[in-house]
């Protein structure tokens, strides 16, 4: 008896989708910027697991299932706002540009850094907690502090200017308290100019 071919064929393998991990990390995204925005708009008291479950349109089952519990979605804004930071100050460059501009480059980069909501709120955790959320929190801080450092590299590889960064930061700090402070955003092209003068003053005085 003739047997035809392919009469008998074995079952087609299971498709792999990756739909159900897109659904899950877009949810965990969800949930962090409404963290993120809870605490910018509310304050970080308000930030419960309860009251971000509600804004997110979640259960308190889901934020255990992504996060544990609260503390691990506050370090998970903080991994967040901390790798965006990080990643934002290690990728510029300067090049060949003058002394002025390179200046005016690390200041807006450390502006649009510092502004960004994400990284707001991630300080904002971190000074609420006072190193609370574990060793995490303060390896996270000295990642921050080595990228603000190599930043002020960039304007002088002195040793003496070593202190420029972390001024730049104080400044745009103060900056943004106010704006917080008075709501919403303002116009700071005057302290911007101010602030730039001032660095590029500092750092010229060895070389008149």
């Amino acid at each position: 008896m003739e047997t035809v071919a392919g009469s008998a064929r074995s079952p087609s393998p299971t498709r792999r989708t990756s739909a159900p991990r897109k659904r899950g990390d877009d949810t965990r995204a969800r949930i962090i910027e409404e963290t993120v925005h809870c605490i910018l708009e509310e304050g970080f008291g308000a930030a419960t697991a309860k009251h971000v479950a509600e804004r997110a349109g979640v259960t308190w089952g889901v934020i255990q299932y992504h996060f544990g519990d609260r503390n691990g979605l506050l370090m998970a804004v903080v991994d967040d706002g901390v790798a965006e930071l990080v990643s934002s100050l290690s990728a510029v460059e300067v090049g060949e540009l003058g002394l002025t501009q390179r200046i005016e480059a690390v200041v807006d980069t450390a502006w649009r850094c510092y502004a960004s909501p994400t990284s707001l709120a991630a300080f904002e955790i971190l000074q609420a907690t006072r190193g609370g959320l574990g060793e995490q929190s303060h390896t996270h801080l000295l990642q921050a502090n080595s990228a603000i450092s190599r930043l002020g590299r960039l304007v002088s590889d002195d040793p003496a200017d070593a202190g420029v960064a972390e001024v730049i930061w104080a400044a745009l700090r103060g900056i943004i308290l106010a704006q917080m402070i008075v709501g919403g955003t303002f116009d700071w092209q005057a302290e911007r100019r101010v602030l730039i003068e001032m660095v590029s003053h500092y750092l010229q005085r060895d070389r008149r």
